[in-house]
């Protein structure tokens, strides 16, 4: 399975379309083990582009701090799960979190 994590200044990113990079986590579900990570530049960002990028980076799931009800639509028209509210914490702990069923989501920090 693959996370996505909006980062900035190396940690999860309060919007991920105002992000200036990508965590790319690849974990063992079962295990819970993290295989790989890797940062990626995203393109830039125009509405339905980052949930088709991500979905054809082999994304399952993101976990952002908000991210607006279109894009949330989106994410999930490419079979990508959305977790929204998470804090700004580096991205090791929040896969960590997410990974344990410890990840505490909150309010929505996008909006629109």
């Amino acid at each position: 399975m693959k996370i996505a994590i909006p980062m900035t200044y190396g940690q999860l990113s309060a919007h991920f379309g105002h992000c200036e990079q990508f965590a790319l986590v690849e974990v063992d579900a079962s295990s819970q083990e993290v295989k790989a990570m890797e940062h990626v530049v995203p393109p830039p960002h125009e509405p339905g582009v980052l949930p088709r990028w991500l979905h054809e980076q082999g994304v399952k799931v993101i976990i952002a701090g908000g991210m607006g009800q279109r894009a949330q639509q989106l994410f999930a028209a490419n079979g990508i799960e959305v977790v929204v509210g998470a804090g700004c914490r580096p991205v090791e702990d929040t896969v960590a979190d997410y990974l344990n069923g410890r990840l505490e989501a909150g309010e929505n920090f996008c909006d629109h």
